[in-house]
């Protein structure tokens, strides 16, 4: 398994080179997992992705590095301790600083070529050498990607950095050619597409936008709208409007724009109108760390908006759950009309990841779920056992279908009944009997009678997954852990078997006040023994799980 950095400022192209890296990877057989950190900055700080791929399935980043693909100066200083004995560096041979490094004439080169931009491309050549992958790859990815008038002078470049430097890593191979290369966003993307969306209504914000990106992009040829609403409030109350009027929509955004929507998220409760949310966290408050990540949205996201009403709320895992999670999001809020509310986060929205082919056909359904009971009584808010009333669509039959933000009867008239107001609360309240038999449990792997059990949810699952590989393989501990998919509500079958033999309970999670922990112990009375916490707005590695883990069982007497 291999480990390489690409760094530098904004503006200087790493995107580009990453992207033709990744794939010409990919297209040699490797699994392909790449990180993106990033500044909120258009030109200057300090940018970087780190690729690491292998022969085998890969699902965390690393910070130990084969290489580094130095664009500037800062990258060589901030990255070199991670680089292993036998590293490399390589970099342009202008580039000043004390330090071994593969240097090559790209600026020079592409002078010569007549456009600077073309240095990405000679870099991508270079890396490809070093790492024995067949120039070919490039040469198809380039001829996809890039404008006809562009395209000679980069294979050009491409051909020049391969020539430049000489194999050193052997090609492992490996059985992943045929897979796909996606980031999270675009797998939520794609997963609503599969779903049935017609409407995605939103406004930008980071790091949710890459949604809207993706819709705008190829929405149309699934039949998709994709509007930029006025504001996160407009967005919102278009879906809501669109799902009244019997399709499928959804809005995203992240945790600032999320905020200013609580109001209408009771709507869509009262009003029984579902809906699908997506969340893609960053730091906050306020504005906070804009394009890093974290996961401090959870206890928010099950309370936003004022009143009761039932919801659920699933975060995403992986570039996999993304899709067909998002997918079942829209089954679940039709079914039982409520919102379902998504939680990613910036990154799995931001990270790319070899993925088997999607299976569009284990989705439940691709289209709405509405009512051909015919009864000229309809009542669109009829009390039934299950909390769940018939569903029409407006101007579709002679039937008045009515929905509104007050408490309202069976009708959908208005009323201030103390009575009727007690019957409609507990109608909408049984749907979560319902919902409930929905869940579906947390993911377990390790050891099946563990000693220790990590406690997880939405992106730390990569991360635990390799941490707890490490800690039973190589350190030679007895771990478990369970990742949370379905978060609210909480599903507590497999976690109240696993607690028995556990003698310590650690959560893992990207916020300060161990969100997941507090959930568990609200609702089974459960404490975790300690927290492993990370919310400097990076992602915690599998590596890093180890170390910290490792520390804290020393300090607490594990070891002897």
């Amino acid at each position: 398994m291999y480990n390489i950095l690409i760094g530098g400022a904004a503006g200087q192209g790493i995107d580009t080179t990453v992207s033709i890296l990744e794939k010409a990877f990919k297209r040699s057989g490797y699994f392909v997992y790449t990180l993106r950190d990033f500044m909120s900055r258009v030109r200057g700080g300090h940018n970087f992705m780190v690729i690491r791929f292998g022969n085998d399935v890969i699902t965390s980043h690393s910070s130990k590095l084969d290489g580094i693909i130095a664009l500037n100066e800062e990258t060589v200083n901030l990255h070199r301790e991670n680089l292993k004995d036998d590293g490399f560096i390589l970099c342009d041979s202008n580039l000043k600083g004390d330090f071994d490094a593969i240097r090559i004439a790209m600026s020079e080169k592409a002078k010569e070529l007549g456009n600077p931009r073309v240095t990405g491309s000679i870099s991508a050549g270079a890396v490809l050498k070093l790492f024995g992958v067949n120039p070919e790859y490039v040469d198809d990815i380039l001829e996809s990607s890039i404008k006809k008038v562009h395209l000679k002078i980069n294979q050009e470049a491409a051909r020049f950095g391969y020539d430049s430097v000489d194999i050193k890593y052997p090609h492992l191979g490996g059985e992943f050619k045929d897979y796909m290369l996606i980031n999270g966003n675009q797998a939520v993307a794609l997963g609503a597409i599969a779903a049935g969306l017609k409407l995605y209504s939103a406004y930008p914000m980071s790091p949710a936008t890459p949604i809207m990106e993706y819709l705008s992009k190829h929405g149309l040829k699934a039949g998709v709208v994709m509007e930029q609403a006025e504001d996160e409030i407009a967005a919102i109350n278009m879906a809501i409007g669109a799902s009244y009027a019997g399709i499928r929509a959804m809005t995203g955004t992240s945790g600032g724009g999320f905020s200013l929507m609580v109001e209408a998220l009771g709507l869509s409760g009262i009003a029984e109108i579902p809906v699908v949310i997506v969340n893609v966290q960053r730091p906050g408050p306020a504005t906070g760390l804009p394009t890093r990540t974290e996961q401090s949205d959870l206890k928010f996201t099950i309370h936003a908006s004022h009143g009761e009403f039932p919801r659920m709320v699933i975060s995403l895992r992986n570039h996999t759950d993304a899709f067909y999670q998002t997918a079942r999001a829209f089954h679940l809020a039709d079914k039982y009309q409520i919102p379902v509310l998504l939680l990613s986060d910036q990154y799995l929205g931001d990270s790319t990841s070899t993925v088997q082919m999607y299976d569009a056909s284990e989705i439940a359904s691709n289209t709405p779920i509405i009512s051909t009971e015919d009864n000229s009584d309809y009542l669109r808010y009829r009390i039934t056992d299950s909390g769940i009333s018939p569903r029409r669509v407006p101007g579709k039959g002679n039937y008045f279908v009515t929905a509104d933000s007050d408490e309202h009867d069976e009708h959908g008239f208005i009323t201030e009944s103390a009575d009727v107001r007690v019957s409609m609360a507990d109608k909408r309240m049984r749907k979560l009997d319902g919902l409930i038999m929905e869940l579906e449990e947390p993911e377990f792997f390790g050891e099946e009678d563990c000693d220790i059990l990590l406690v997880g949810w939405g992106s730390t699952y990569g991360p635990i997954k390799e941490a707890v590989k490490t800690l039973n393989e190589v350190q030679g501990n007895k771990c478990g852990a369970l990742v949370f998919g379905d978060i609210y509500p909480l599903p507590t079958k497999l976690l109240l078997d696993k607690v028995d033999n556990a003698k310590m309970i650690i959560n893992i999670e990207q916020n300060a006040t161990g969100q997941l922990a507090g959930l568990i112990r609200e609702t089974t009375g459960i404490y975790c023994s300690k927290s492993i916490l990370k919310y400097d707005g990076r992602q915690i590695s599998g590596e890093e799980i180890v170390d910290r883990l490792q520390n804290l069982l020393y300090e607490e007497g594990y070891y002897e």
